[in-house]
């Protein structure tokens, strides 16, 4: 056993608190397990129901039939311990892919660039199921996050009485990913 106790992989949270902490590690992934799934939409009526008021007690629609969720998931000495964030991804049309949903919890959306990890693996695995195109409906505020990650404004719409930007990712720089996920470590966004 590590000579702290085990508590290598937790770092301090800075500023959010005295004697709270923010986990080492996040694994950002498809959405296995039941808990997984039911944790994201708690996240996503979180931030999208009681937080910004788009929709009244559900965000859920007939897209989340076919969609692959994701998620990022905190991690305690390497074991899974709470979804932090989610987006969701489906084939509109062949070779047509859309993000959407991209949620992350208030406490984490300055650590570990979990938003940026998740449209990474979202288009990333639209990309290797043969994605020629991937587009999503961003928030206007959110848009300079989307350009600084090689996506273009397609035209500026108005969504649930909010501005909002078409948007399509330049698929050149996000390789087709395989892969179960990956693992982000914390890093403090700008």
């Amino acid at each position: 056993m590590p000579a702290d106790g085990g508590l290598l992989d937790w770092v301090p949270a800075g500023d959010r608190g005295a004697g709270l902490f923010l986990p080492s590690e996040y694994l950002v992934k498809p959405a296995t397990e039941r808990w997984e799934r039911r944790e994201a939409m708690r996240l996503r009526r979180e931030v999208f129901c009681a937080e910004q008021g788009l929709f009244g007690r559900d965000d859920r629609d007939t897209a989340d039939r076919s969609a692959l969720l994701l998620v990022a998931v905190s991690c305690l000495s390497g074991m899974p311990e709470q979804v932090v964030g989610t987006v969701r991804l489906h084939e509109s049309a062949p070779g047509e892919w859309q993000g959407s949903r991209l949620a992350v919890h208030r406490d984490y959306r300055r650590v570990a660039w979990l938003g940026s990890e998740l449209i990474r693996l979202a288009v990333g695995t639209a990309h290797a199921r043969g994605a020629w195109r991937f587009t999503a409906q961003v928030q206007a505020q959110n848009v300079p996050l989307f350009r600084r990650l090689h996506w273009h404004t397609l035209e500026e719409i108005e969504l649930h009485g909010r501005p909002h930007h078409r948007m399509q990712a330049n698929l050149a720089h996000y390789p087709p990913c395989k892969a179960a996920g990956f693992v982000s470590m914390p890093r403090r966004a700008a």
